[in-house]
């Protein structure tokens, strides 16, 4: 029997209250701060607030050019900014310490203003990058929160509570709003919550790798009911991530997301020793080559992901972006290369079938927005975060782990997506695991006065915190 639209919308609604008042009697050790990177986190992990204003309300505010952006989604940005710095400066956050302890973030961060100046149009180019500096900001948020686990799993509890649910609803009852239709071959697709299916798909990588993250943390626990009642929501987002990624069919985040589980199960294991961990990457990476080049196993993976070798014709959008002549030392500018002629002419290529906007590689796209400079920065950056990640494995595993984990995730999926941008939150992840900064020594925070609640904190119970 189906359901019909409104009785199940009801039910979703009634659903994501019954969460938010859960984890409320659960008293995460956590400020009333964290609903700033929410925020911004489920925007770009949805769509613009312009979008959602014509979606509720039928308001439609006008469209706006790819180089000029929404003013409304631009204020918007510079609210949730303006906000984040607010709190950053309240914490007593200073900048020297943070450069001093994130130096090579903040060099290739300084590398992208400095390449405004070379960009086609500077105002817009730089209007980019300070948006690209709410990533960081919100990252900053969460690190510096008194207890930074349990603002790490509130944080992506409270997304999932809306990002999973009303992406099942759209896609079951709401077709207009969770369904879409091919540029690029005309077939359908589902999108959910996101604002393509490629989109969804990052979602559910980054929800998915969460839960499995949290479950081991869960899993450690002692038994009992407050283990029991988790690890059953656990179970119940980990399948509507799987359901979803696999009505998005986003083999990328599929792949980079299951990449990702699997050196989380690794690095867990007892004959495992943590400080070799690089090596054993490398070893495992050297030994794949090895038997692609004998045994040709990577034609086997793309049948079982549904993909040939041009990876959905990725690799000829990437001979055509290597034919547009740009400055290959420091590229056309920050986030530029997307515009004016060389858009047309990449529109030229393609006429009659598809009008790329991306490189579909992050690190392409760095090369040609920023040049081999920037795209230098970016691996040394790549190599420092590795480093620290590494360093944590053996100071505070279970973050650690994720930060490690996670990176894998970042660097196999910006081989086939480009995530290095303002509004992908991607990018936020990766600042999220890059950045160090000590966290200051602030009172726990607790929202309830039920003692069997109240008193998880201490035995790593707590549903918003299991586990530091």
């Amino acid at each position: 029997m189906h359901t019909p639209a409104p009785i199940a919308t009801a039910l979703c609604v009634a659903f994501m209250v019954y969460l938010f008042r859960r984890e409320r009697r659960q008293s995460p050790n956590v400020t009333g701060a964290l609903w700033i990177p929410w925020i911004w986190m489920l925007i770009i992990m949805s769509r613009f607030v312009t979008v959602w204003i014509h979606i509720i309300f039928g308001v439609n505010l006008g469209g706006a050019s790819l180089e000029e952006g929404s003013p409304v989604d631009a204020v918007c940005s510079l609210v949730l900014i303006v906000a984040g710095i607010r709190v950053l400066f309240r914490r007593h956050v200073k900048l020297g310490l943070l450069v001093r302890q994130n130096g090579w973030v903040a060099i290739f961060f300084a590398y992208c203003l400095l390449s405004v100046l070379w960009a086609d149009e500077p105002f817009v180019a730089f209007k980019r990058w300070f948006r690209v500096l709410g990533q960081p900001i919100m990252a900053l948020v969460i690190l510096t929160e008194p207890d930074l686990e349990a603002a790490v799993c509130t944080l992506f509890k409270r997304l999932a509570y809306v990002v999973i649910p009303i992406s099942v609803l759209f896609i079951k009852y709401y077709p207009q709003y969770g369904r879409g239709f091919s540029a690029w071959n005309g077939m359908p697709y589902n999108m959910g919550i996101a604002a393509g299916k490629n989109q969804l798909g990052v979602d559910c990588l980054i929800l998915a790798f969460f839960y499995v993250w949290y479950t081991m943390k869960v899993w450690t626990l002692e038994k009992g009911k407050p283990r029991r009642n988790e690890l059953i929501y656990c179970g119940l987002f980990l399948f509507l991530s799987w359901w979803l990624v696999h009505m998005a069919q986003s083999s990328t985040s599929l792949v980079s997301c299951a990449l990702g589980i699997v050196l989380l199960f690794v690095m867990g294991r007892r004959w495992i020793r943590l400080e070799n961990i690089g090596a054993y990457i490398l070893a495992a990476v050297v030994l794949l080559a090895v038997a692609d080049y004998v045994f040709q196993i990577s034609d086997v993976f793309f049948q079982l992901v549904g993909r040939n070798r041009t990876l959905t014709d990725r690799t000829l959008v990437w001979e055509d972006c290597l034919k547009v002549p740009i400055n290959p030392i420091i590229g056309v500018g920050f986030e530029s290369f997307w515009m004016g002629e060389r858009q047309e002419m990449m529109n030229a290529r393609w006429k009659g079938a598809w009008s790329p906007n991306e490189a579909h590689n992050g690190y392409l796209e760095t090369y040609l927005n920023i040049g081999l400079i920037g795209l230098f920065l970016l691996l040394v950056m790549f190599f420092a975060t590795y480093w620290k990640t590494r360093r944590e494995l053996l100071t505070n595993f279970h973050w650690g782990r994720f930060r490690l984990a996670f990176l894998f995730s970042i660097l196999v999926y910006n081989w086939t997506e480009a995530s290095f941008r303002a509004s992908h939150p991607v990018y936020f992840m990766l600042y999220l695991i890059a950045l160090d900064y000590p966290r200051p020594e602030l009172e726990p925070v607790v929202t309830t006065s039920e003692p069997a609640l109240a008193g998880a904190h201490e035995e790593d119970l707590a549903i918003g915190k299991v586990g530091s």
